[in-house]
């Protein structure tokens, strides 16, 4: 296949380069390389055993946040090749998002938020920039990975203001109202699309919700009808993984077709064109329409269902009570995460306990506050 020839508003090079100086990478590009360097972090092998909605011990089919992020990728890529845009850059935006999640999904990362609020809070996507900046421990001449500036400006999705004071270059955007690449906006609403439509399919999984209940969504139902249709003896197993993969293509044609339409309108010349403009990857708004109602209904009957708040309690509670016991007393805490200098022991134990994955949380959890056996 030959190579596609990237249209004047797409990243094509680092500008704004890595914030260490290393010699250029031979048979590959930069963004190729810094896709290369997440795949092969800590951080992202742990993300095999942090779930989205269900904690991992409760089933091998549900998906996790690796599964989730490698969807995300490939939705992306399949935006950007039609949109002419930088598929590795996007690639690499979308491995390493979710790398800053807690265990136990969003219950985790609000009750860590909850405990640091003294101390600077918490933001995942803040957190998946520190992992990729400081955290991750693999080369000699640095800490972190070093990615370019375009991928972590990608990574960083969402940012508190008084946060982006502190970040330096990759914050100023918040601070000045100005937008990403399109590369970085298509992996926002990629991971939009996934998410949404992989929580149907492992909400249906689960039991926790019913093709009844989905009938009255949309969305849902107009692919639904379409499949029945086509098939009517088709296993409900294939009924489902038919209409969610009809979702998600029906949700990406219509996000390309309405940012040709945006750039076509807006005519940026280059990147900074872009920076400068309103969003410009977007749904239309009769599928954004379509979507506030997707999202509606599954806050209401899978998000908020009873099972998964019990589960969501639990978790809120493991990750309480290990913040609690390592700040009452530092010698609880494996010696690599204990630090000396002042004020940033807290950090240091945010940094171990949102590194961790859902069983290993548990374990440690077991650890500290099981009743020992007779």
């Amino acid at each position: 296949m030959p190579e596609i020839q990237l249209a004047p508003y797409a990243v094509s090079i680092s500008k704004h380069g890595r914030k260490f100086a290393e010699p250029a990478p031979s048979g590959r590009s930069e963004f190729q390389r810094d896709r290369d360097r997440i795949i092969h972090s800590s951080a992202f092998r742990r993300l095999e055993y942090k779930t989205q909605v269900f904690v991992n011990h409760e089933g091998d089919l549900f998906r996790t946040r690796l599964t989730h992020s490698i969807e995300v990728a490939q939705i992306g890529r399949s935006i950007a090749r039609r949109l002419a845009l930088n598929e590795d850059l996007v690639e690499a935006i979308a491995l390493a998002h979710d790398l800053g999640h807690t265990p136990f999904g969003h219950a985790g990362q609000e009750e860590l938020n909850s405990c640091m609020k003294d101390h600077g809070g918490f933001e995942h996507n803040l957190q998946s920039l520190r992992v990729v900046d400081v955290l991750e421990e693999r080369y000699a001449a640095f800490d972190g990975l070093n990615l370019c500036f375009e991928t972590r400006e990608g990574i960083l999705k969402h940012c508190s203001l008084q946060h982006a004071a502190q970040l330096g270059e990759v914050g100023t955007r918040f601070l000045n109202d100005k937008r990403p690449s399109l590369e970085a906006q298509i992996t926002n609403l990629a991971d939009e699309i996934a998410y949404n439509n992989h929580d149907i399919d492992d909400g249906l999984r689960s039991g926790l919700i019913t093709l009844e209940q989905l009938s009255s969504v949309c969305l849902f139902e107009n692919q639904l009808s379409e499949v029945r249709a086509a098939y009517p003896n088709l296993a409900e197993r294939r009924l489902v993984h038919e209409t969610v993969r009809r979702m998600i293509n029906i949700q990406v044609t219509d996000l390309i077709l309405q940012t040709e339409q945006n750039i076509s309108a807006q005519k940026p010349r280059n990147v900074n064109d872009v920076r400068n403009a309103p969003p410009l990857v977007a749904f239309s708004s009769e599928m954004d329409e379509l979507n506030r109602e997707l999202k509606l209904f599954l806050r209401l009957n899978l998000y908020r269902h009873y099972q998964v708040m019990r589960m969501s309690t639990k978790a809120r509670r493991i990750v309480r009570e290990l913040f609690q016991a390592f700040t009452g007393d530092k010698r609880l805490l494996p010696p690599q995460f204990v630090v000396q200098e002042k004020g940033k022991q807290v950090r240091q134990i945010a940094d171990y306990i949102a590194g961790m994955t859902d069983r290993y949380a548990i374990r440690e959890h077991r650890r500290l506050f099981a009743v020992f056996d007779d």
